[in-house]
């Protein structure tokens, strides 16, 4: 019976795998079909999934809503369409009448036709904008002077502080009293000690403490995927020893980590409510980040990250700061994207960082498997990832439709039939030899 965690496994990432994708592709077709109809194209079709229908209903607009076999996809098949990628059906664009051309997307104005197109990748936009924006509205930021809003758990040895303390100075060294001031420079003059004297505001007085170094080598977020993930590792572990060696600081960790040069490492670790403290052999490796400035630099990670040995107090955000902070959220994600694939093309980075299918559905699980706010931030970055996608200039992508619209307006008239069917399959060919390529990034990259 020692199949039976696997296929739970494998089922719950196909099952996040599958959920994930059904809400992307649902709100990017949605976009699709609203603003066609508010534009007035006739939707015939609107199907989430693709293959033999499984149930449907015909609303009140004429629209045939449908669930179908294989949850891999969707569609809006509009008047006039001879298939799902929107190509005309010349026989039936021929029967109609001015009035009935006019409700399809090869006889609606220009306009109409490249808002209905241009909704789908939009929409995807703003679905990462709304997630992204609700989360930071519910979570809030750090409320200054910092106060202990809970203390994480940490190994016996490690002093505490109390729910509610104030923090002023850790070792002699003055709190950031606000969020102009940078936590990194501070953290760096701090000595590196486990314990530290702390001075708080505690029960309306101010006092000294003993606490522990702020940011010990804690496991709060835990990449997909990488060494950490594949070993067991998870979210609430703290790191002891590398190597025999004890550490107490987040920092020692990134440091031993960075100068591995992929060697492999040995970690003792405390895990909450485990008997003994557990033991792992990983191998770091190697990986392409995104810097602020832009551009990639390559370092050795593990694929953890950490945070602070008690979770702040926050303060409430507003909706405009939230929705900005959405906005933000999701351009980062797509110059992110943009210039990862950029230096793929120019081969600055290995294209190991392009995922396939098994690689999404992997991550899929991945984040679910670690509550479900990680998994809707997964989404909200995945619906970014899609709508970008389906704007690249290419014939059967959205974005191919639009350079079709874009000659349109300049020369006067569309291209012709001949070409369209010819740059459609050259636009298809493209596309399955790139998901071929990721494919084979899924089983054959590290």
């Amino acid at each position: 019976m020692d199949f039976l965690p696997q296929f739970g496994s494998l089922f719950m990432t196909l099952l996040a795998f599958v959920v994930a994708l059904s809400i992307i592709v649902a709100i990017h077709e949605y976009g699709h079909y609203i603003i066609g109809r508010l534009s007035g194209i006739r939707a015939e079709v609107f199907s989430l999934g693709i293959g033999p229908t499984l149930i449907s209903r015909v609303d009140k607009h004429g629209t045939r809503w449908q669930i179908a076999a294989l949850p891999f996809g969707g569609y809006v098949k509009f008047l006039g369409d001879a298939d799902a990628a929107s190509g005309k059906d010349v026989e039936a664009m021929g029967s109609l009448s001015d009035t009935d051309r006019r409700m399809t997307m090869h006889g609606a104005p220009l306009w109409a036709r490249a808002a209905t197109v241009a909704a789908g990748p939009v929409f995807n936009f703003i679905l990462s904008i709304l997630i992204f924006a609700t989360l930071f509205f519910a979570r809030g930021d750090v409320a200054y002077p910092l106060t202990v809003e809970k203390m994480r758990p940490l190994p016996p040895d490690y002093a505490a502080l109390e729910q509610g303390d104030q923090l002023l100075e850790i070792a002699g060294i003055r709190m950031p009293m606000d969020e102009t001031m940078k936590m990194d420079s501070f953290v760096d003059d701090l000595p590196l000690e486990q314990t530290l004297p702390y001075v708080v505001v505690r029960d309306d007085l101010e006092q000294t403490v003993d606490g522990p170094y702020p940011y010990p080598p804690l496991i709060t977020q835990l990449a997909p995927n990488s060494a950490a993930y594949d070993i067991g590792l998870k979210v609430g572990d703290v790191i002891q020893t590398m190597d025999g060696e004890p550490i107490f600081a987040f920092s020692q960790l990134k440091d031993r980590v960075e100068s591995s040069n992929g060697a492999p490492v040995a970690l003792t670790v405390w895990r909450e409510g485990a008997n003994q403290p557990l033991d792992f052999t990983l191998e770091p490796r190697r990986v392409d980040e995104p810097q602020d400035e832009g551009g990639f630099r390559t370092e050795w990670r593990i694929g953890i990250a950490g945070g602070m040995a008690f979770e702040p107090g926050t303060q409430s955000v507003g909706p405009l700061a939230a929705v900005g902070n959405g906005v933000s959220q999701t351009y980062r994600i797509a110059e992110s994207s943009i210039s990862g694939l950029w230096h793929m093309i120019t081969g600055a980075i290995s294209t190991c960082n392009m995922s396939g299918p098994i690689g999404i559905a992997q991550t899929s699980g991945a984040m679910a498997s670690q509550g479900a706010v990680s998994f809707i931030w997964f989404v909200a970055a995945l619906s970014t990832a899609v709508g970008l996608l389906n704007l690249f200039p290419i014939p059967v992508l959205d974005g191919g439709h639009l350079v079709f619209f874009g000659y349109e307006a300049v020369a006067g008239k569309p291209p012709s039939d001949n070409a369209l069917r010819v740059l459609m399959v050259a636009g298809l060919t493209l596309i399955i030899a790139v998901m071929l390529f990721a494919l084979s990034n899924d089983m054959l990259c590290p």
